[in-house]
């Protein structure tokens, strides 16, 4: 028996292995495969050509990538078009889009299949190889091989690389909202990338029910879906949008994202490059494009609405698994009617006994808590520990990794050392305790999350399992492990899921589902009789991987830290500082902050905005430099009734990359930029931003406003460059090698402030 327990324990240590493994497909160079088929090679090939260079929005190789993709596309001998023109989304950013498009004919006469990725990287430094280079690389291979087969799909299939889709949706907002061919298209297929690794998930972008699009995605038969109802729930809640919600909210266009999350740190920086891009990661989004455009070229995309929803979760050898929302209760009442059976049988067999049934809360309760805090407090002792890492904006550090690790041996060792003091208490009467808890869990998500209601699924084994404890002795190890694997399939990617996700703040999420899992298997767990060897072991491990992300937790060439460094001149008080948004600072750019540096008052350059809310750390004064302000022209100032309106044209007189303009809290009855109505809903809700203008070719922003003639208008004007390494009139050295650009903040900008007063 204890080598058929040491052989099932093995067997549980392969189940975890396999329920990572089986996420994504493996890479090995396929350049040669056949010209029908999709090789991530040639996809490569692409990629390697995209991420030559930044290719923001204004900057100089956004046109060449443009290019590039333009003569891809007619290689194909495809017809391809542009389509351009001014949008600022609803986020407030304006700037002037050029999307490309092409199209293949269909033979029939029903709705479009529309392939969907964008060309920008993110402003500054990103090389944009994953995002979304990769989403771009991949439509064109996978375009490339389905021609190749020489055969006349049955629905138009439109290839969208949009343009400025880092800055506010804006391509995608053009072509929805502009262009003919958007009430043609019946389905999207867009691919994203927030990393540049780990497997890729699908999420559906819908406004009624999932139920057909599930159901068709489960006959498209993908190979590897990595897909659940409670991601897609939780993407939601959170404020990440992509080009595919602008299709949802604006068109009501059906639609699945599919985007790769992991190695989070390299989003957006520098680091977003070629070499950086798991190969696997790409061969993955292939995976997905070529079941999905082979089937959906030739569905019946009209009718993809629905009133129901689905639940689902992808499963090794099941794939995709799901069923109706109408399930759920019915499910979780089964569950509730078995757990009162079994317990019943337990009593009357006398295997179970109140005064140990409540002995085993406390081992459940306490394995919880601990863990929750030493979650909870993770990235507060992290940054506390390493304050360098609080200025990786991302909120995961290059060895997060190995920090999820940590802290999952801990609460494993936590887990182990609590029931070894609870040996004598027997396994079915310490079950009793781990059901009950994961009842009320499954109840509270079947209420408040119904996109979580396949927790109950486990829950089943677990219950299945009680079932046997309570009817013999020495249950059969092995049995106890499989009856845990859909557990372990479904929650130990989970586990790593939602740090690299959402940040080392959510390690949380990873001790807690580590717990949680526990006492699924504890069926298994409870007939190893050196449980405090298993806790000592893990406690050990620990110690291990504690010392390994210690070994890795400083900056270097190839882990560089963020940093960031502004020249702003203010014109209306005639001043000059240095600024910084790093909480620590380094050689290349403490030196200009110097030990005269100070942290800005409240109100001192508050309107500088980030992504993450980001502030100004460091400020200090400095020499005036010859900085040409931008030449802003009031082109009209008349009163209208109750409104005085007035039009404003402001042009840059040097090399500028963006404006953003700012008021006082004056209500703003209308107001439109470079012709662009601005929506009331954006007006009321944008607090003191009105626009920030993304500038291609220097061109002009001209407002114009309308507000109560009784009220004093104060726009304030943030010209910025980012040529702050480059500029002749400063000596700021190149970065060193084991720093990057910060990302989401301005950054190696030269920026001149400038406030107009309208009394």
């Amino acid at each position: 028996m204890k080598f058929s327990r040491t052989l099932a324990l093995l067997l549980l240590f392969l189940a975890v292995y396999w329920s990572f493994k089986s996420l994504i497909p493996s890479y090995t160079p396929d350049g040669d495969l056949t010209q029908e088929k999709f090789s991530t090679d040639r996809a490569l090939f692409h990629v390697k050509n995209l991420s030559i260079e930044p290719h923001g929005v204004g900057f100089s190789g956004h046109p060449r990538v443009r290019a590039y993709i333009i003569a891809e596309l007619k290689k194909m001998g495809l017809e391809t078009i542009t389509q351009e023109g001014y949008t600022a989304g609803d986020w407030g950013n304006l700037s002037k889009a050029t999307n490309v498009l092409a199209r293949i004919k269909g033979s029939g006469n029903g709705k479009a299949l529309l392939l969907l990725s964008h060309y920008d990287s993110s402003p500054h430094s990103s090389y944009g190889a994953s995002d979304a280079g990769s989403g771009v690389a991949t439509i064109l291979e996978g375009i490339r091989a389905f021609l190749s087969e020489n055969k006349t799909p049955k629905n138009d299939i439109i290839v969208l690389i949009t343009d400025a889709e880092e800055l506010g949706l804006n391509g995608a907002d053009l072509f929805v909202n502009n262009h003919p061919w958007a009430k043609d298209v019946g389905l999207v297929l867009n691919f994203e990338a927030r990393g540049s690794g780990g497997p890729s998930y699908m999420l559906i972008e819908t406004n009624r029910g999932n139920g057909t699009l599930i159901k068709e995605f489960s006959k498209a038969n993908p190979k590897y879906p990595v897909a659940n109802s409670l991601a897609y729930s939780i993407y939601k809640m959170l404020p990440n949008d992509t080009d595919l919600t602008v299709f949802r909210e604006d068109g009501d266009i059906e639609g699945f994202n599919f985007a790769f999350i992991d190695d989070h740190f390299d989003y957006h920086t520098a680091l977003d490059n070629y070499d950086r891009l798991d190969r696997t990661s790409l061969a993955h989004q292939g995976s997905y494009l070529m079941p999905l455009l082979h089937y959906f070229s030739e569905a019946d995309l009209d009718n993809l609405k629905s009133l129901n929803d689905y639940v689902y979760f992808n499963l090794p050898f099941f794939r995709l698994v799901s069923y109706p929302f109408d399930w759920i209760w019915p499910m979780f009442g089964l569950a509730v009617l078995a757990f009162l059976l079994l317990l019943f049988d337990g009593f009357r067999k006398k295997k179970l006994q109140l005064k140990d049934i409540f002995k085993g809360f406390i081992p459940v309760l306490l394995t919880l808590v601990i863990n929750g805090i030493l979650g909870y407090f993770c990235w507060t002792f992290i940054t506390w520990w390493y304050p360098g890492f609080k200025d990786m904006l991302h909120g995961f550090t290059y060895n997060g990794h190995t920090y999820i690790v940590v802290y999952v041996m801990l609460s494993l060792s936590v887990c182990f050392w609590m029931y070894h003091q609870f040996r004598k208490t027997t396994t079915p009467n310490l079950l009793v305790a781990p059901i009950l808890i994961w009842i009320i869990i499954c109840g509270l998500v079947a209420y408040y999350l119904p996109g979580a209601s396949f927790f109950v699924v486990p829950l089943f084994g677990l219950l299945a399992a009680f079932m046997v404890v309570i009817n013999q002795e020495e249950p059969n190890p092995f049995l106890m492990v499989f009856l845990a694997l859909p557990a372990i399939f479904l929650y130990a990617p989970f586990i790593k899921m939602f740090p690299v996700g959402l940040g080392l703040k959510m390690m949380i999420a990873a001790t807690l589902f580590t717990t949680l899992l526990f006492f699924l298997v504890l069926p298994f767990f409870g007939q190893l009789k050196n449980k405090i060897t298993f806790a000592y072991l893990f406690l050990f491990l620990f110690m291990v991987f504690g010392i390994s992300s210690h070994l890795d937790s400083d900056f270097n060439e190839e882990r560089p830290k963020p940093s960031s460094l502004l020249y702003v001149y203010n014109a209306d008080d005639d001043s000059a500082i240095w600024a910084t948004y790093d909480q620590l600072l380094i050689g290349w750019n403490g030196q200009f902050l110097g030990n005269e540096k100070r942290v800005p008052g409240p109100e001192e350059y508050k309107t500088l905005s980030s992504k993450y809310a980001t502030k100004l750390t460091y400020i200090a004064d400095t020499q005036k430099k010859d900085i040409p302000l931008p030449w802003i022209d009031k082109v009209k100032d008349t009163v209208v009734g109750e409104n005085r309106i007035i039009e404003v044209c402001v042009t840059p007189k040097r090399n500028v990359n963006r404006l953003d303009v700012y008021t006082n809290s004056v209500p703003l009855n209308a107001a439109s930029v470079n012709r662009l109505e601005l929506s009331d809903e954006f007006l009321q809700k944008r607090r003191n931003k009105l626009i920030t203008h993304y500038i291609t070719n220097n061109d002009y922003t001209e407002l114009e406003l309308s507000f109560p003639k009784d009220s004093v208008l104060e726009l304030s004007f943030y010209e910025a460059s980012n040529d702050l390494l480059s500029h002749k009139d400063f000596s700021v050295p190149k970065r060193p090698e084991t720093s990057i650009p910060m990302p989401f903040v301005l950054n190696d900008a030269i920026l001149t402030i400038k406030t107009l007063r309208f009394d």
